[in-house]
């Protein structure tokens, strides 16, 4: 084998190994999110109706079932999945005690900023 296939096939494999890992991160971000929005004391509101996080978490899912192909990052999946209505075109908005009300769009970037924060000082500390 020639050094030039040898190099293709290297950096094919590099390339393979590094989308691999992309796609793993984006998978704990979501799956991070999703339990996020299940667990949260906020309001979740869509097209003028209040819902708990089980129930929102449960219409984010049903749509990132729907979306899943088009879904190539985690912002991907927020804009996708938990930012607006289809129907309305209304934004989801996000009501919880004692905070200002946000669009979900702002509140689920903000959680997943936070969260990748996190995963990058843990991995400064080990």
């Amino acid at each position: 084998m020639s050094v030039t296939k040898v190099l293709k096939l290297i950096t094919t494999l590099f390339l393979l190994s590094l989308s691999q890992i992309a796609s793993a991160d984006m998978q704990s971000e979501i799956e991070h999110l999703l339990g996020y929005v299940k667990s949260t004391d906020c309001v979740y509101e869509r097209n003028g109706k209040k819902h708990n996080g089980a129930e929102a978490h449960k219409h984010i899912l049903r749509k990132y079932d729907y979306y899943e192909d088009d879904i190539e990052s985690t912002e991907d999946f927020i804009k996708y999945s938990a930012t607006k209505s289809n129907m309305s075109g209304k934004f989801y908005l996000i009501h919880c005690p004692n905070q200002p009300t946000l669009t979900s769009q702002a509140w689920l970037l903000q959680e997943l900023s936070e969260y990748r924060q996190e995963r990058i000082q843990q991995s400064r500390a080990e």
